[in-house]
């Protein structure tokens, strides 16, 4: 059982949007163009440091896999290196171009972190699908050349993140499909099969796929190269009822379950109609018996198909880090405690 987390994660209170937005912009430039990203004050300051000590944060709570945090927006992260190869008349990215910036930052920094923390960094890279870009850019009527497209463009970025030295290794991809289940991509069961397939086809790590929604994840299940299924359950509690132990079984694969609610938004609403206007972090955070609880009802449920647990979803949204760090770390407790 390994405790992971899905990625994104509020920024320090001295970095606003704004500058990080610009300085992400510019350090993932100087990586496509073959330079270190720490060569100039700008990205150094804006983006290089804040990556470090968020990620050192993020170690700290305990955190088996940490996925790198993801200060950045999800869909622009692939979609802005996508939009400039529409301008070539494709949609598949060029590999010098399919680069994760925070993973390269990582990557120079492993052996400082590692030893900071006496281990190997176990690294987690969640990425947005394919079927979720393509819902972005294009919309839902399916062509499939074009899908194809995108899940050639999913692939280098994910193939391009696969770090395995002595300090640090990339144990975890993830793509992010949350729309799938509520909107989707119109396409028949056998493309989507295809084109997740295809954006899979790496080899070397654990491969999660992450859904809001069980609706359809009996198609996903049949993905022959996906090896974890990832449910958002604290804040969705019936997504379970979707997704049996025998049809994990059946298929091979394995569940990750989300065991602490990260919906701030329903949280701090639902603090304030019992009369708390302003909550503490102690009060917005759940605590570890309830996350424990939930961890041991997926675990009845599911047995050993049940292979990683955490957060429903990202923290980017969350007041601040104090905020996000405190229930990185319930999780970590609520799990390993019960």
């Amino acid at each position: 059982m390994l405790v992971d987390d899905v990625g994104s994660f509020p920024l320090p209170v001295h970095v606003s949007r704004e500058l990080f937005d610009r300085a992400y912009v510019q350090a993932r430039r100087a990586i496509s163009d073959g330079k270190g990203v720490e060569d100039e004050r700008f990205p150094l300051e804006c983006f290089y440091r804040v990556i470090v000590e968020s990620f050192r944060k993020k170690c700290a709570a305990g955190l088996d896999v940490v996925n790198y945090p993801q200060h950045y927006d999800m869909h622009r992260q692939m979609a802005d290196v996508i939009g400039s190869a529409m301008e070539r008349g494709t949609y598949v990215v060029e590999e010098k171009d399919a680069v994760i910036p925070e993973v390269r930052v990582l990557d120079v920094e492993a052996r400082r972190l590692s030893e900071e923390f006496g281990k190997r960094i176990s690294l987690r890279v969640c990425i947005a699908g394919p079927l979720e870009l393509y819902l972005r850019m294009i919309g839902a009527v399916p062509y499939e050349d074009i899908l194809l497209m995108f899940a050639e463009t999913v692939r280098r970025f994910a193939k391009g993140s696969l770090l395995d030295s002595k300090y640090i290794k990339t144990e975890v991809v993830c793509l992010d499909e949350p729309s799938f289940g509520f909107q989707e991509v119109a396409a028949g069961r056998d493309m989507i099969i295809e084109v997740l397939e295809k954006a899979f086809s790496f080899a070397g790590v654990t491969k999660q796929i992450h859904l809001h929604s069980s609706l359809k994840a009996a198609d996903i299940l049949e993905v022959g190269n996906l090896d974890v299924l990832s449910l958002e359950f604290a804040a969705s509690p019936r997504n379970i009822e979707g997704v049996s132990r025998r049809m994990l079984e059946e298929a091979d694969k394995h569940v990750r379950v989300g065991v602490a609610r990260t919906d701030v938004d329903s949280i701090t609403a639902e603090l304030y109609e019992k009369g708390v206007a302003e909550p503490a972090v102690e009060q917005l955070v759940e605590g570890e018996e309830v996350m424990r609880r939930r961890f041991v009802v997926a675990r009845e449920k599911y047995g050993d198909r049940l292979l990683f647990a955490g957060p429903d979803c990202g923290l980017g949204g969350w007041p601040s880090q104090e905020s996000a760090e405190l229930l990185l770390k319930r999780a970590v407790a609520a799990v390993r405690g019960a």
